[in-house]
C-alpha cells in the first residue's frame, strides 16, 4: 500500500525528524512547494505523491516521483554551484549568505533532507508513516477539495497542534473549515492560551492567488492590489521615465524591472542576466542608477469597498439590443420616422389637428379606416401611402415575435462573439484557473471571449449568467481563434493545462496577428526561457509573458506553513514579492533598529507599523472590518500607520507590515526559529 522510494542516490531511508514539513498532492503545486520549503525555507520535507504517472502530463512516461525527484536533483545541484560562489539559487533578488540553504558545498545535507513518499491515499496510516504527529506543518494540496477535507480532519485528531495549509476552489466552504479546525485543535487542547496555540488552519487557492497576476498580464501599466486591515496597497508597474524626466517613486520602489521588459522584443526577464535581471526591493542608488526601466512602486493606499460583483457584458441596461437583432431594430425605427412623415404630411395638407391626424393615420397604416371617398386629393395620396406602410408592419410584427420567440429559447445558451466586436482579451480555457481569471477580466470591465473544448467545463456556467461570448471547439484547430475574433483582439490569454497546446494557439494567433499581445501559462521555466527567445526573433514587435500557476502560488501556501500571515503576493515578472504581517519580537534584524537601518535591499522593507494596542489588534490584518449591522456608524479607524520616520525605533511589542523576497523573509523566519525554540 505504502512505498518509500529515495528520489536520489544520497538519500537514506530514515524516519522523519520532528518539526519536519510534510507536504501531500498530486500536480505541480506540491512539487512547487516541496521545493520552496527545502531550498528557500531550509526546511526537513517529506512530499507525499499518489502513485502513477503525472496528471497533468498523461502523454510523458515520466512519475510523479520521478518529476520530483528531477527537480530535486536539479536545484541541489544548482544549490552546490551557487555554494562555491556564495550566491543563491531561485533568484529571488536575495544575494546575502543567510538567503541559502546548502550554500556552503554541503549537498548531501540538502539531499537528506527531502524525503519521497508514494501513496493513492492520504490515510491514518499513510500520515503516521510520514510522521504526521511529530510535524510542525501540512499541506494538502490535492486537486480535489474533498480528499484534502478529508485529510485535513483525520491530520487534525492526529496532532492537534499541528498547522495546516488546505488548498480549496470553494471560498465559502475554506472560511467554514478553518473555523471548524481551528475549533477542534482548541477543545483537544483545553486551558492553552488561544494566542500562544502553534497550530492554525489556512485555507487558500491557487486559482485565487494566481489569477490576479494572470489577468494583468493582458493589460499594460496595470496595477496589482493588496488587501491590509480593510485598505488597498496598489503596486503600480511604471514605463521608464523620458529623457529630462524624473521617476516618481511614489510611497516607495519596490522593484527595478529587467532592462528588456519594456522592449516588445525583450524577453521580460526570462533569459536576462546580471544588471539586466529584474531587482527586488532595491535601494536608492541602485534606483538612482537605473536608465530605461521601468518599476514597480507602491502607488496609493485607500479605504477597501466590498468586493464589486462581475459584470454581464452588454449591461442590464439594453434588454432589447439582446432580445431583437440589429436588423430588425432598424426595420422598426424606418416604420416609426415613415409614419411621423404620414402625420405631418397630415397636418401640413388637411390643416386638421395633430391628435385626429394621427389618429386618422394610425387608422390607415392598420387599414381601419374607411376610404376618402370624396375628399381632397391631398387627403387620399395620404391614406394610399399609410396602407402601403401598414403592408410592411405585419412582418414586422411577425418577425419580432418569432426573434423573441428564439431569444427565450436559447436565452441559457452560450452567446456567440457579436459582430464589430474589437479590442477584446480572448481567454483559452475555462478550468480552476480560468474561470476565476474571467471573474477578474469582468470585474475590470474588459471585454472578453472565451474559447473552451468542453462544453461541460467549470467555467461554462459562469459565463453563460455574464454572457460572456463563448466559442466551443479546439483552439487548435484551424478556425476556432477567428470565430472568436481574435485578428481584432487586444490580447490573448493562454490558460490551459496543456504547454504545448498553449504555444500552439499562440503560434496560429501571431500568423494571424503578428503584434498581438500574448499571455502564457507554462510550467517549466526553460521552456519558458526558449519560447521567449523564439518568439522574440520571429515578432520582434510584440509582446509575450509567461506565467506559471504554481510559481505564483508556491510562495503563499509555503509562508503560510511557517506559520506567518502574508497579506498577499506581487508577481514581478517570473519572480515574486511577498507582502507579510510579523511580530517585531524575536527578528534581531527588525527589533532595536530604525526603520532605514531595518531595510536590507534585495531582502526586506518595512512598509507599515501597527499602531494598535497588542490587545485590541485584529489577528488577520488581511480581512475586512466587522459588519456594522446599524449601518450609520464610520467603520473603525485603521491602526497602520505608513508614513513611516527613518529614524523610528521598532520595538519588540510593535507588529510590522513588510515586502520581502522569498529568500529574504527565510532568513527572518529561520533566525527567529534559532533564537526561539520550537515549543
Amino acid at each position: 500500500m505504502l512505498g518509500f522510494v529515495p528520489p536520489l542516490p544520497q538519500q537514506p531511508g530514515r524516519p522523519p525528524s520532528a518539526g519536519h514539513m510534510i507536504v501531500c498532492g498530486d500536480d505541480a503545486l506540491a512539487r512547487r512547494l516541496a521545493v520552496e520549503l527545502r531550498y528557500v525555507y531550509g526546511e526537513r520535507v517529506t512530499l507525499l505523491l499518489p502513485p502513477g504517472r503525472d496528471a497533468n502530463s498523461p502523454e510523458t512516461p515520466l512519475t510523479q516521483r520521478g518529476r520530483a525527484a528531477a527537480l530535486f536533483g536539479r536545484m541541489s545541484a544548482a544549490m552546490n554551484r551557487a555554494g562555491n560562489g556564495g550566491g543563491t539559487t531561485g533568484g529571488s533578488g536575495d544575494t546575502s549568505a543567510g538567503g541559502t540553504t546548502g550554500g556552503s558545498g554541503d549537498t548531501n545535507a540538502g539531499v537528506e533532507a527531502v524525503r519521497i513518499m508514494e501513496a493513492p491515499e492520504p490515510s491514518d496510516d499513510v500520515l503516521e508513516e510520514a510522521g504526521v504527529d511529530r510535524a510542525a506543518a501540512l499541506a494538502l494540496v490535492y486537486d480535489d477539495d474533498e480528499r484534502n477535507i478529508r485529510a485535513a480532519l483525520t491530520a487534525r485528531r492526529l496532532n492537534p497542534r499541528l498547522r495546516l495549509v488546505i488548498r480549496l476552489y470553494n471560498r465559502k466552504l475554506g472560511q467554514h473549515l478553518e473555523e471548524l479546525l481551528d475549533q477542534a485543535a482548541a477543545v483537544a487542547m483545553p486551558g492553552i492560551d488561544p494566542a500562544l496555540l502553534d497550530a492554525s488552519t489556512t485555507v487558500l487557492s491557487d486559482a485565487d492567488t494566481a489569477a490576479p497576476a494572470l489577468a494583468a498580464t493582458a493589460l499594460t501599466g496595470s496595477s496589482k492590489i493588496i488587501q491590509a486591515e480593510g485598505l488597498l496597497l496598489r503596486a503600480a508597474e511604471r514605463p521608464p521615465p523620458r529623457p529630462g524626466e524624473s521617476a516618481d517613486p511614489g510611497l516607495c520602489t519596490l522593484a527595478l524591472l529587467s532592462s528588456t521588459t519594456n522592449d516588445p522584443a525583450g524577453a521580460e526577464g526570462s533569459d536576462s542576466s546580471g544588471d539586466e535581471a529584474p531587482q527586488l526591493l532595491p535601494d536608492e542608488r541602485a534606483v538612482a542608477d537605473a536608465t530605461g526601466r521601468g518599476t514597480v512602486v507602491l502607488e496609493a493606499i485607500s479605504r477597501a469597498d466590498p468586493a464589486r460583483p462581475a459584470t454581464r457584458m452588454g449591461g442590464r441596461g439594453a434588454p432589447l439590443a439582446q432580445i431583437f437583432s440589429r436588423r430588425l431594430r432598424w426595420s422598426a425605427l424606418g416604420f416609426v420616422l415613415a409614419a411621423v412623415a404620414l402625420v405631418i404630411a397630415s397636418l401640413l395638407t388637411t390643416k386638421d389637428s395633430a391628435l385626429h391626424s394621427a389618429y386618422l393615420t394610425v387608422l390607415d397604416l392598420l387599414g381601419m379606416n374607411d376610404p376618402a371617398e370624396g375628399a381632397p386629393a391631398a387627403r387620399q395620396i395620404i391614406q394610399i401611402l399609410s396602407g402601403i406602410a401598414g403592408l410592411l408592419l405585419l412582418p414586422l410584427l411577425i418577425a419580432a415575435v418569432l426573434e423573441a420567440f428564439g431569444t427565450l429559447r436559447t436565452a441559457s445558451s452560450l452567446r456567440r462573439p457579436p459582430r464589430g466586436l474589437g479590442g477584446h482579451v480572448v481567454l483559452l480555457g475555462l478550468g480552476k484557473i480560468g474561470t476565476r481569471v474571467l471573474v477578474r477580466l469582468r470585474e475590470l470591465d474588459i471585454p472578453v471571449v472565451v474559447v473552451e473544448e468542453d462544453p461541460e467545463a467549470r467555467g461554462i456556467p459562469l459565463a453563460r449568467s455574464l454572457h460572456v461570448p463563448t466559442v466551443i471547439g479546439d483552439v487548435t484547430q484551424e478556425g476556432v481563434l477567428e470565430a472568436a475574433k481574435i485578428y481584432r483582439a487586444r490580447a490573448l490569454l493562454a490558460l490551459t493545462s496543456i504547454d504545448t497546446t498553449n504555444l500552439e494557439a499562440a503560434l496560429y494567433a501571431r500568423s494571424v496577428k503578428p503584434d498581438l499581445r500574448v499571455a502564457l501559462r507554462l510550467y517549466d521555466d526553460e521552456f519558458a526561457t526558449a519560447v521567449y527567445r523564439t518568439l522574440r526573433t520571429a515578432h520582434p514587435g510584440a509582446l509575450t509573458r509567461s506565467r506559471s500557476v504554481s510559481h505564483l502560488a508556491a510562495p503563499s501556501f509555503a509562508v503560510a506553513m511557517m506559520g506567518r500571515q502574508i497579506l498577499g503576493a506581487v508577481p514581478v515578472e517570473r519572480k515574486v514579492m511577498l507582502f507579510a504581517a510579523l511580530e517585531v519580537a524575536g527578528h534581531p534584524q527588525l527589533e532595536g533598529r530604525t526603520v532605514e537601518q531595518a531595510f536590507r535591499a534585495g531582502a526586506w522593507r518595512v512598509l507599515a507599523i501597527d499602531a494598535t494596542p497588542p490587545a485590541d489588534r485584529t489577528p488577520d490584518l488581511a480581512a475586512m472590518p466587522p459588519y456594522n449591522p446599524d449601518g450609520d456608524a464610520a467603520p473603525p479607524p485603521s491602526g497602520l500607520v505608513w508614513d513611516l520616520h527613518p529614524g523610528y525605533v521598532l520595538r519588540a511589542t510593535d507588529r510590522v507590515v513588510i515586502a520581502a523576497t522569498r529568500r529574504g523573509l527565510a532568513e527572518l523566519l529561520r533566525r527567529q526559529r534559532s533564537a526561539v525554540p520550537r515549543q
